[in-house]
């Protein structure tokens, strides 16, 4: 049996859905949508199956950004899939086997990293967009590229403050995918900001509530 082309594989994924604001929607960018809103609103309650509904997200959005010419954002859903497995296995198998992973907050330590990290990240990916593709967006695109790994990192470890981190790539992403006519998309990234909010409020709750049942 002659094996399917890839192109000829993701074609149905990449034709149009419907056509919103003069642009039209791919079916990639239309279940991307709905895997990236349920993926989230889980996550934010702590729920273990926001992983697996990750890993289709990012399949999706590989194919949607690749196309739209974010080659970071497209690279960033390997590193998310990467990501998704060790979070994935990070909260079915926490450390501390005697209770379930809980939320904690970064220590200074933690940020300097993350910091460091993430100055010389954006750099590195904003030099190989702008030397070695058709990027029109360079800058952008490492800086939603970065942030979002240095999130997921916190996610993984449940550290509160990852909603922060969340909550700027968002700000970013919005105007940044409105700019390549991914309008869903952006309307997506919109949600998210809302939804990272929510998280960052249940997350706090959380924290706060353990303190006044065990104060140190």
């Amino acid at each position: 049996m002659p094996e399917m082309p890839l192109q000829d594989i993701l074609s149905p994924l990449q034709t149009p859905a419907f056509t919103s604001w003069g642009a039209p929607t791919s079916w990639a960018e239309l279940f991307g949508f709905i895997s990236g809103a349920v993926c989230v609103w889980l996550v934010a309650r702590q729920n273990i199956w926001s992983w697996p509904i990750g890993l289709l997200n990012n399949a999706l959005f590989l194919v949607l950004f690749f196309a739209a010419k974010l080659y970071a954002d497209a690279a960033l859903q390997v590193v998310f899939a990467i990501l998704g497995v060790y979070g994935w296995y990070r909260w079915l198998r926490p450390r501390d086997q005697r209770a379930l992973m809980r939320v904690r907050r970064t220590t200074a330590r933690e940020w300097a990293t993350l910091a460091v990290c993430g100055v010389f990240g954006v750099g590195a990916v904003t030099h190989w967009l702008t030397s070695s593709t058709d990027s029109p967006v360079p800058f952008w695109d490492s800086t939603v590229l970065v942030l979002s790994l240095l999130a997921t990192y916190g996610q993984a470890n449940k550290l509160l403050e990852s909603w922060w981190l969340w909550i700027t790539v968002d700000v970013i992403s919005v105007p940044l995918y409105a700019s390549r006519s991914l309008y869903l998309t952006a309307i997506l990234y919109a949600g998210f900001l809302l939804l990272c909010l929510v998280g960052l409020r249940d997350w706090s709750r959380d924290l706060t509530l353990r303190a006044v049942e065990h104060p140190a």
